[in-house]
């Protein structure tokens, strides 16, 4: 059976079997989300169901992961102990583990490590989706999934956890933005402009520094909520306008967030020549 069929019976079937010999996945090419010269993000899948985690495996090393498999939380906690090897990007955690919960490995993972975990399960009742964010999970994907999602929300979440190295701690006054005169201190989580500091709230930080990764690119509101909020924004979009106009007040820099009528929005790093006109774009 091919790898496509088998996704899609792991889609359709989230039962759990028994545990077999452990399956790591053989470094793929990059795919095309990772820069050449750049070795393959490695990924621990904590999964106790084989036909699952092999289909996923299969997919993902496709993709350009490097992926080892962990079938009890005891083995996913061991495969963390650091042993000099290059870290894991992201652990993809299913909860309904042999030996302890997910929730509890959660826990155990986020008081010694700052990895981001994405909880992948058949539990979709809200108050697990809660329970599980409320512990330290970066993610909450239910399944039967799509696998276009999954992989654009682990690529999201590694690009948050993405490690800093020592050369680039502190803020960032050459980025796009300088022009601008604004740096942003990923390492500190704190914000200037022209030398000021300016006080933002964790959503408010969260949202300016999504849109810094790419100036210019217009970020999709589905995209903003579920990077930032973790949710759907269906609903919710007086909650992103109410956060786009206290940064841009707080900011002080007129034209600096930019809405797209009936996308989303964008940074533009260069001072407009024109009176600023995000507002009237937003009616």
């Amino acid at each position: 059976m091919g790898v496509d069929a088998r996704m899609a019976r792991f889609r359709s079937d989230p039962r759990h079997a028994d545990h077999p010999p452990a399956a790591t996945a053989p470094p793929a090419p990059p795919h095309h989300d990772e820069p050449a010269g750049r070795s393959p993000m490695r990924l621990l899948l904590v999964e106790d169901d084989d036909r699952v985690a092999a289909a996923l495996v299969a997919v993902l090393g496709r993709h350009g992961f490097q992926v080892r498999h962990a079938r009890s939380g005891h083995e996913a906690l061991d495969a963390l102990v650091p042993d000099g090897s290059e870290p894991y990007r992201v652990v993809l955690l299913d909860l309904g583990l042999p030996d302890r919960d997910g929730f509890e490995v959660c826990s155990r993972i986020r008081a010694g490590s700052g990895v981001p975990v994405i909880m992948v399960t058949a539990r979709a009742d809200i108050r697990s989706r809660i329970h599980g964010l409320n512990l330290g999970a970066d993610d909450y994907v239910v399944k039967p999934y799509d696998m276009g999602e999954l992989l654009a929300r682990i690529h999201a979440v590694a690009r948050r956890g993405t490690p800093r190295t020592a050369d680039e701690h502190g803020p960032e006054p050459d980025g796009p933005l300088a022009s601008r005169g604004v740096e942003i201190d990923r390492e500190r989580r704190r914000v200037s402009v022209q030398g000021r500091d300016v006080p933002l709230t964790r959503k408010e930080f969260d949202l300016l520094a999504l849109l810094a990764q790419s100036p210019g690119v217009v970020y999709r509101r589905e995209q903003i909520f579920s990077e930032v909020w973790r949710s759907g924004w269906e609903g919710n979009g007086r909650t992103l306008e109410v956060h786009i106009g206290s940064l841009r007040t707080k900011l002080g820099l007129p034209g600096l967030v930019e809405a797209v009528r009936g996308v989303g929005y964008r940074l533009i790093p260069d001072q407009p020549a024109g009176p600023a006109t995000d507002d009237a774009a937003e009616r």
